[in-house]
């Protein structure tokens, strides 16, 4: 257990299932107390059990993250149950259709760049203004390997990360005298129920996702909630602006 981190509050977005759960355990396991965020109250409510049963102490909360009433909400209820916000993973995501660019309808448009940048600026804000009142913080947003290159599939997606590892630099130079850390984690493919749902769809995805990832496997949503929760802890004290690539060497090729 990192004694730094015991007894600190940490905030997860899409904290109910994949790579967010993940990231909660981790702090779970690092002796944080933790509150877990996302649409689906079934999945949230039995997630925060899940943290509990594991020893922690988790609440969830019901919040769409695009919608700034309720990321409003979410911070509220946060200082109302730990007094204090150290740590957030602004990880939820949501998207319309992709596709070619000529094709893709408006609304597909402003649902993505909602649900996967909107909403990371809306949680920041949020976040930053309880960091400043404290005088210290760690902010770790999910990007994506495609928000460092091209990724023809969804342009718009691609756009929206490239857009949230903007924010996370940008902010990370403006903050970086207060004693805040602003940092991105880059996945590659990994192993979430969304990813699996697609293999399971067509089983020749998985070979398509493989053949972009040379350590030959998909990546965990354990490692990369472990990246999350070093990238918080003073372990990582001097990393702040940092966009880390969690991606079985994907964008080395």
């Amino acid at each position: 257990m990192l004694e730094s981190m015991k007894g600190k509050a940490a905030l997860v977005t899409g904290g109910s299932t994949g790579i967010g759960l993940a990231a909660a355990q981790a702090f779970v396991r690092q002796g944080a107390k933790v509150v877990i965020a996302s649409r689906r109250i079934d999945l949230g409510e039995a997630a925060a059990h899940q943290l509990r049963q594991q020893g922690g102490e988790a609440l969830y909360v019901q919040a769409d993250v695009s919608q700034s009433g309720m990321v409003d909400e979410l911070i509220q209820q946060t200082l109302a149950a730990y007094g204090r916000l150290d740590y957030a993973f602004n990880n939820a995501g949501s998207g319309g259709r992709g596709g070619w660019l000529v094709d893709i309808a408006e609304a597909d448009f402003d649902k993505t760049i909602e649900g996967f940048l909107k909403s990371v600026w809306l949680c920041m804000k949020a976040e930053l203004k309880i960091m400043l009142e404290q005088g210290s913080g760690a902010i770790v947003n999910n990007s994506s390997v495609d928000g460092q290159r091209a990724f023809p599939d969804d342009p718009v997606y691609s756009a929206a990360k490239h857009g949230v590892l903007g924010l996370t630099k940008s902010a990370a130079l403006q903050y970086a005298r207060r004693s805040i850390r602003i940092n991105a984690v880059c996945p590659g493919w990994i192993r979430t129920p969304p990813t699996e749902d697609w293999i399971k769809a067509d089983p020749s995805v998985e070979a398509r996702m493989l053949a972009h990832q040379p350590v030959g496997r998909l990546g965990t949503a354990e490692e990369v909630g472990n990246a999350v929760v070093w990238l918080c802890s003073d372990q990582a004290s001097l990393i702040t602006g940092t966009a880390l690539a969690v991606d079985g060497g994907y964008l080395a090729v």
